[in-house]
């Protein structure tokens, strides 16, 4: 359903697709479908997105921001470290939480939070 004014979609630059889909899936089970060689787009986010390789855009610093929430950050901040994705900020404690940052195969900066 496409709502008015909401998010409907969010893309990512692509370097690496299979670096960027055997991360993704391991760390949060995200589900892929390949749209030819430098296009990917995944499900399971809670919002429909992609991985945009075609116009070879680098990332820039700093980039837009997407936080993901996590019932088990400590468990996620490991899966993220045996993944590959480089951690940019360990968890730290901020009002209503605790977070990290990581950055993927790509070079896309997220980070994840959890209220417990």
């Amino acid at each position: 359903m496409n709502n008015n004014n909401h998010i409907n979609y969010i893309e990512f630059p692509l370097r690496d697709v299979s670096k960027t889909k055997a991360f993704y899936e391991a760390c949060f089970g995200w589900v892929f479908q390949d749209w030819g060689p430098d296009y990917i787009s995944f499900s399971g986010a809670g919002i429909e997105g992609g991985f945009n390789g075609e116009s070879k855009r680098s990332v820039t610093d700093p980039g837009v921001l997407v936080v993901l929430y996590s019932d088990d950050l400590d468990l996620i901040f490991a899966k993220v470290k045996q993944a590959g994705g480089a951690i940019k900020q360990s968890i730290y404690e901020f009002p209503g939480g605790k977070r990290f940052h990581f950055e993927d195969p790509n070079g896309n900066e997220l980070a994840i939070w959890s209220d417990g």
